[in-house]
């Protein structure tokens, strides 16, 4: 049954990554992948709070596959995050690929630290 709720989660999840990159890209053009970036961050943020608030034996075991492995599997995109950065280099920008692997990694690091530490403040007496 957890396979069921990872492939529900995983298709709300591509879904919304899905239109939230496009969305960006619409607005902000093609030249740097601010979607995906913005994807990861807050993936990154959500995995931290998620991975806090849901251990414990109150919680429904089904939430922690349809939300960690099925939601933010699918909407996350390191995958995505690779090729973007093959491609900055390939089209000749190595400062906007350095830049983007630097901020993707900080910034994914930075929210899922903030993620995790809003989450305790909820939990921890």
């Amino acid at each position: 049954m957890s396979v069921l709720w990872v492939a529900l989660g995983g298709a709300a999840g591509a879904a919304a990554r899905y239109s939230l990159d496009r969305s960006i890209t619409a607005w902000s053009g093609a030249t740097f992948p601010y979607g995906t970036l913005l994807i990861n961050v807050t993936g990154s943020f959500a995995i931290g709070i998620l991975v806090t608030l849901l251990t414990g034996p109150d919680v429904d075991p089904r939430w922690r596959p349809l939300l960690i492995a099925g939601f933010l599997g699918g909407y996350t995109t390191f995958s995505g995050f690779s090729i973007e950065t093959l491609n900055l280099l390939e089209r000749g920008h190595p400062l906007r690929a350095a830049l983007y692997v630097i901020s993707a990694n900080a910034l994914a690091l930075t929210a899922c630290y903030l993620g995790l530490r809003i989450a305790r403040s909820f939990t921890q007496h």
